[in-house]
């Protein structure tokens, strides 16, 4: 390629125009159809027309180009060849000879290397001193339902030369340069994107919370597969019309998908119906593309005009509309917190830089009186456009980054104060219990969070050797649970000061929970002698000797001021074993969605498993709550420590 290139620049145009027979299409004539003996060098032409009145239709894509060409020229050159340009599927005859041809005739699929040359066999020039009848059998493919700078590079006219295949080549190699220089300076900028795209989905996969980052990445990584899969179509690349065509259309999905939803989860808003309606419309107006990837000239004749009459001009008009999202994600302005603004600001640039550039393609649709400026300034602006939006995203990854440090540190503070908080709930909320004289009791306290909303607390009463036991389950989860519940567990203390009452701490209880939250609690003291008091405020009821306890229901704490909370009272002997639990072992739930339930718990209670055990199977099971149990065994004559 270098060689031929250097070949071009060396003789340059003159030498061209000296040693190259250009077949304009004045020398041609076209007919509909497909018939093999079109190719004969004697044929009547009386019923063809003239090829410089052809134009493309979808309704006949078969048709055969005939021209009368004197190749005598020929005989002098070392490697007489002929070239053609043409971005559909073909092959040529000289003189009914097949001297070569590209793409799928069935449905005129070829390749974006469209500039190809073919030897002429020496033999074919030595038959006969006149006009050589050169023949073309072509599937047509040169409309194609876009009209964007691949449409521009596609819709390429027919054009035939013929001469020394190197000098051919190096004629080819001087129109990749030249098409490749009005995309190369966009590639350029548009690669730049794309390493941006790379770090920008490093910084989702480092915080998954944060899908502003995955959504500005696909949108990256579209817009570069765009502009590199047409700079490839530019340099006249081996890949094929359809495979263009998909990743152009895979890219404008993904870019739809992409940088709308990402304006919006900046602003921390959600998108409107409109917003939503317009991207539907925008995805659905690819129809078009998606036949032509799937059947390219095998499709139905009316889709093409409707396209270009009516599709393809709305979903222009839709893409401009489309650009105006992030004025309306960010409005009003002056209600935007001040660490986002240089972000809305950016994000505002770029659709207005979106706008422009759809407003210039909207007049290579045919609109009346409008002349046709994507024609004349497409590369132009879409170089401009490169430059801008790599400028513009170069600047949201670094505020990016920024925003992304401060969220990173402040996670850092919380975590430090959730930390805190749990050291705190694990000092009320002890791991190691308290002596117990003539009692037995083991707990299991399992939070699901780091910071537990379930509560218990084991307090002897030296003074007459009986026992307070309460537990409890404050209504949410999270930081906020485990506060109130430390603060439960601070008022139980307080309250065990002056008063061993379970009635009465209850009661105490509710009051100071008022306005505050719900909280569901059991509390129970036990005698020395076995004599137990149960107070319940719409708590779980315990289990003695695995058998669920009759007791009353009740209100949580902190629903009506003034509740008074019914008692339940019963005698434990010796070697009775009593378990409490919060609901959080019921709700556990497995992955099809089924809850753990009081059947299992009271199948497992009944085969002697022990509270420890029962936990150990919630948790396995699927925790979705906080799981406290405490088991309790009356030995009056033994001290046990758990």
């Amino acid at each position: 390629m270098r060689k031929l290139i250097l070949i071009w620049l060396v003789y340059g145009a003159p030498l061209a125009a000296q040693s190259v027979l250009t077949i304009p299409p004045q020398q041609c004539v076209w007919r509909e159809g497909d018939d093999l003996s079109w190719a004969a060098a004697s044929l009547d032409e009386s019923g063809w027309h003239p090829y410089s009145a052809w134009h493309a239709d979808t309704a006949q894509p078969h048709l055969w180009v005939r021209c009368h060409v004197g190749l005598n020229s020929l005989r002098s050159v070392a490697q007489p060849a002929l070239q053609v340009t043409l971005y559909s599927a073909y092959q040529v005859y000289i003189n009914n000879a097949l001297v070569g041809g590209e793409g799928n005739l069935a449905n005129g699929n070829s390749s974006l290397n469209a500039i190809r040359t073919y030897a002429v066999p020496g033999q074919l020039l030595s038959l006969d001193s006149g006009p050589a009848t050169l023949a073309l059998r072509i599937t047509d493919r040169t409309t194609i339902p876009t009209t964007g700078p691949i449409g521009s590079l596609i819709e390429s006219p027919l054009q035939l030369r013929a001469g020394d295949a190197p000098l051919l080549d190096a004629l080819r190699a001087g129109a990749v340069v030249a098409r490749a220089r009005q995309h190369a300076i966009a590639g350029i900028y548009f690669g730049v994107v794309g390493v941006i795209a790379i770090m920008l989905l490093g910084l989702y996969f480092y915080d998954r919370s944060r899908p502003e980052f995955l959504l500005l990445s696909l949108s990256c990584i579209c817009l570069t597969a765009l502009r590199l899969n047409e700079f490839a179509a530019a340099c006249l690349i081996n890949y094929s019309v359809s495979t263009c065509l998909a990743v152009a259309l895979i890219g404008n999905i993904g870019l739809t998908i992409g940088e709308v939803p990402f304006f919006y989860a900046v602003a921390r808003r959600r998108m409107p119906i409109a917003i939503i309606v317009l991207l539907v419309f925008i995805q659905l107006a690819f129809f078009p593309t998606a036949v032509d990837v799937l059947f390219a000239a095998n499709q139905s004749a009316w889709i093409a005009p409707l396209n270009f009459n009516l599709i393809r001009p709305a979903q222009i008009v839709a893409q401009a509309l489309k650009s105006v999202a992030p004025f309306l994600a960010f409005w009003p302005f002056t209600t935007i917190p001040h660490r986002i603004r240089p972000l809305a600001a950016l994000c505002m640039l770029w659709g207005a830089v979106d706008f422009i550039w759809f407003a210039v393609e909207l007049t290579s649709t045919p609109l009346p009186g409008v002349p046709n400026l994507f024609a004349r300034w497409g590369p132009t602006v879409l170089s401009a456009r490169g430059f801008t939006i790599a400028c513009i995203l170069t600047a949201l990854l670094a505020l990016l980054f920024r925003d992304q440090r401060q969220v990173t540190e402040e996670r850092a503070i919380f975590a430090g104060e959730i930390h805190a908080a749990r050291d705190v709930q694990q000092y009320l909320i002890p791991a190691h219990l308290p002596p117990t004289p003539g009692f037995s009791v083991e707990s299991e306290y399992r939070p699901a969070r780091e910071v537990g909303g379930d509560f218990f607390q084991i307090l002897p009463q030296p003074a007459d050797g009986s026992l307070l036991i309460v537990v409890g389950d404050v209504a949410g989860k999270g930081i906020e649970a485990g506060m109130l519940a430390t603060l439960i567990v601070g008022a139980v203390r307080t309250a065990v000061a002056f008063t061993s009452d379970p009635a009465r701490i209850l009661v105490l209880l509710n009051e100071r929970l008022c306005g505050r939250g719900l909280v569901t609690c059991l509390a129970l003291h036990i005698d020395r002698d076995g004599g137990t008091t149960l107070i319940n405020a719409g708590h779980l009821p315990p289990y003695l000797n695995g058998k669920e306890v009759t007791v009353e229901g009740a209100l949580p704490l902190g629903a009506v001021p003034g509740m008074q909370f019914p008692a339940t009272r019963f005698t434990l002997a010796a070697g009775d074993s009593l378990l409490l639990m919060t609901d959080g072992v019921a709700e556990a739930q497995n992955s099809q969605g089924q809850l753990f339930g009081f059947e299992r718990i009271a199948h497992l209670l009944s085969t002697g498993t022990g509270g420890a055990a029962l936990a150990d199977a919630a948790q396995a099971f699927g925790q979705e709550d906080d799981i406290t149990v405490l088991t309790l065994s009356f030995a009056p004559k033994e001290v046990c420590h758990a």
